[in-house]
């Protein structure tokens, strides 16, 4: 038996993640705030695939509710696969945000993200057998777009994805990071910045925004960028990047900083 719990499953890409994970014959457990549409999407899950469905209903930026939500990804051992999928956006700039909503925005896409990876982490590694896919963003790579912390707290998701499956890959458990861009989804409006506003044709839907993501899972892809229709731009940058390593730590600073008079 393997069982797949998904953040943020009530809507949009994770209610989607939570139908198409379904139908490849995982059992459920859907986690997000909303109660009602939790309970109406895992009975139309369970009628539609004949797989189980539970729920949690949790808010991911209040301790208790996080805490519960990382004792059953701990406890229960046929959790093979981690959908961090949760995420709060933002559009207001850094000093028009007040400290509280920045504070939340981290709490949810930082803080809950790294908690649930550490908490399903051993047990995976144990059986030497799942999953954890986190869903950062394009902000990732470009912070530019949207607010600054929002898109510090997705480079923060595409780097942690990066060092585990530096640290667990080799111990059977995969690891993919996927970077959406614009996505049809409600996460608009909570951000406060209707997808009807957007150009269109940078509007992908979830559903062909997931059926990417899984199909970079079958290709065991550690990065999808589904809009990205060259991968080898993001190869190069990532040689790029890792080429600077050899000289990113050296005893004395580099000769340009030893010219100043």
């Amino acid at each position: 038996m393997k069982t797949a719990l998904i953040t943020g499953a009530s809507s949009g890409i994770g209610a989607i993640y939570a139908d198409r994970l379904a139908r490849r014959g995982y059992d459920l457990i859907l986690v997000a705030r909303d109660a009602a549409k939790l309970s109406a999407l895992a009975a139309q899950l369970g009628a539609a695939t004949g797989r189980k469905v539970d729920t949690i209903s949790a808010d991911l930026g209040v301790t208790a509710d996080l805490r519960r939500v990382e004792q059953r990804l701990a406890s229960d051992a046929s959790i093979s696969m981690l959908v961090n999928n949760a995420g709060l956006g933002a559009v207001k700039s850094l000093i028009d945000s007040t400290p509280e909503e920045l504070d939340t925005l981290i709490s949810v896409n930082v803080t809950a993200l790294t908690r649930l990876s550490r908490a399903v982490a051993p047990g995976l590694v144990a059986r030497g057998a799942g999953a954890i896919i986190n869903i950062s963003s394009i902000a990732a790579l470009k912070p530019e777009l949207l607010n600054g912390t929002y898109g510090g707290s997705k480079a923060f998701v595409l780097a942690l994805t990066q060092s585990l499956h530096h640290e667990l890959g080799g111990r059977g458990v995969q690891v993919q990071a996927v970077l959406p861009g614009a996505i049809g989804t409600p996460f608009w409006d909570r951000a406060g910045h209707a997808v009807e506003n957007l150009p269109q044709e940078w509007v992908m839907s979830p559903q062909d925004l997931v059926d990417a993501a899984l199909a970079g899972f079958d290709q065991r892809e550690l990065v999808t960028l589904p809009s990205l229709p060259d991968v080898q731009d993001f190869v190069r940058m990532e040689q790029a990047r890792l080429a600077l390593a050899p000289n990113l730590s050296h005893s004395k600073p580099a000769a340009r900083y030893l010219s100043v008079a």
